[in-house]
C-alpha cells in the first residue's frame, strides 16, 4: 500500500512462505496461521553510510522525528524497520519514533507534540494524507522541514519533499504484463480479474486507473473487479467470490503481495489453475514463489517499501542543508516517484535483496 503497515521473528516469515509455497496443508489451514499479516521483514533494505558516497561521511547532527502506522500489515512493517535500520546506519542521525495511533486525528496529535521537540525534520507516513494535510502546513511553518512518505499530502506546502511509489504506474507495469503474455498466447478475449486494496484510498484508485489504460492498448478490459482491504483474508474472500462468479479466467492482478497470501489460498482451495496472476508490491516470498514457479503466481510489480530508508537518508541531507551528490543542484529535489517494475522468474534473484 501504502496500507495501513522490521522483519521480526524468523516464525513469522516462515507462515508467509507456507502460505505462498504449495505446502503440504490444506489452504484453510494456511490462512489461519496469518490473517493479521503480522509477519515482518528478515533484514532492512538500506544502503550503508560507508558505502563511498561523499555525502555519507559524518556532518552535522541531525534530530529526525518519525511516524508511521503501526505494524498490522508486512509492508508497513518493513517501512518502521527500514527507518530506523537506515537512521542507525548514520552517526550523526537521531531518531525519535512516535506511535501513529489508531487514525490520522491521533496521529496528528502525537505529531503536534513531536513539533513541540522542534526536530530538524519530520518524515511520516500519515494514515491518511488528506486528513493529515493540516500537520505538514502547521510543520512547515514551524521551520520544520516535512518528508512525506508514500501516501500524499495534496498541498504543496505541506511538505518540503514528498517521497512515495508509483501507484499508476504498478498498474501500468502489471497491465502491461499481462496484455503481453495473453497476446503471446494468442488470446483475443479474455477474461481478466482485478483484486484491489481498500477502495477508498487515492492510491488503490490510481493503481486501477493504471491497469485499466494499460489493458486498453491491446483491446482488454476488466471482467470483473472485487477489492479487498489489504489484508490475507480479505483477499480470501474476494478471491473466493471472484472464482465462484467467473469459471473461467484468463488472468488475475491482485494489487498487494500480503493481501495475496489469502488470493492464492482460495485459488488452491478452489482447486484452479487454468489462468496466470500478477501481484504487487514485491514481498520475499512472494518472489520466492515466483522463482519457484509452483504456482498461478507469475510475476509482481514492485512498490517497495526501501522508500523509508532513502526518506531517512534524505531527511538528513535537508537537515545538514546537503544536495545529492550525483545531481548538480543543490538541495535535494521537492518530489521523488519510485519506479514500479516488473518481477518475473527470469529477474526474481536481482530483486531478493529488495523484498520485504
Amino acid at each position: 500500500m501504502t496500507k495501513s503497515f522490521g522483519r521480526a521473528a524468523g516464525s513469522d516469515l516462515s507462515r508467509r512462505r507456507l502460505l505462498l509455497g504449495a505446502g503440504a496443508l490444506g489452504a484453510g489451514a494456511l490462512l489461519t496461521a496469518c490473517t493479521s499479516n503480522d509477519a515482518s521483514p528478515q533484514e532492512a533494505q538500506t544502503k550503508g553510510a560507508d558505502s563511498g558516497n561523499p555525502n555519507a561521511a559524518a556532518g552535522k547532527k541531525v534530530t529526525i522525528g518519525f511516524s508511521a502506522p503501526a505494524a498490522d500489515h508486512g509492508w508497513i512493517a518493513a517501512i518502521t524497520n527500514n527507518a530506523k535500520a537506515q537512521a542507525a546506519a548514520y552517526s550523526d542521525v537521531e531518531l525519535k519514533i512516535v506511535e501513529a495511533g489508531a487514525d490520522a486525528a491521533a496521529q496528528r496529535a502525537a505529531l503536534q507534540t513531536l513539533v513541540g521537540q522542534k526536530p530538524d525534520v519530520i518524515v511520516v507516513l500519515p494514515h491518511d494524507g488528506k486528513e493529515l494535510n493540516a500537520f505538514g502546513l502547521e510543520a512547515m511553518k514551524a521551520n520544520i522541514p516535512v518528508v512525506n512518505l508514500d501516501r500524499a499530502f495534496p498541498d504543496a506546502l505541506a511538505y518540503r519533499l514528498q517521497i512515495k511509489g508509483d501507484n499508476y504506474g504498478m498498474g501500468v507495469s502489471a497491465g502491461h504484463y499481462i496484455g503481453e503474455q495473453l497476446k503471446a498466447k494468442g488470446v483475443t478475449n479474455p477474461v481478466i480479474g482485478e483484486i484491489p486494496g481498500i477502495d477508498s484510498l487515492e492510491l488503490t484508485q490510481e493503481r486501477s486507473a493504471g491497469f485499466k489504460a494499460s489493458l486498453a492498448t491491446y483491446g482488454f478490459s476488466v471482467a470483473r473487479r472485487l477489492p479487498a482491504e489489504f489484508t490475507a483474508d480479505t483477499g480470501q474472500r474476494a478471491a473466493a467470490q471472484m472464482l465462484q462468479a467467473l469459471p473461467k479466467l484468463d488472468a488475475l492482478w491482485n494489487h498487494d503481495d500480503d493481501q495475496g497470501i489469502g488470493v492464492l489460498a482460495a485459488i488452491k482451495q478452489a482447486n484452479r489453475s487454468e489462468f496466470f496472476m500478477v501481484g504487487g508490491a514485491g514481498s520475499k516470498a512472494a518472489i520466492e514463489a515466483i522463482q519457484a514457479d509452483n504456482s498461478v503466481l507469475k510475476a509482481t510489480v514492485t512498490y517497495s517499501p526501501s522508500m523509508a530508508s532513502s526518506a531517512i537518508s534524505l531527511a538528513r541531507l535537508i537537515g545538514q542543508s546537503k544536495g545529492m551528490s550525483d545531481l548538480v543542484e543543490l538541495e535535494v529535489p521537492k518530489e521523488i516517484t519510485l519506479a514500479s517494475e516488473t518481477i518475473t522468474k527470469e529477474n526474481a534473484s536481482n530483486y531478493l535483496k529488495l523484498g520485504f
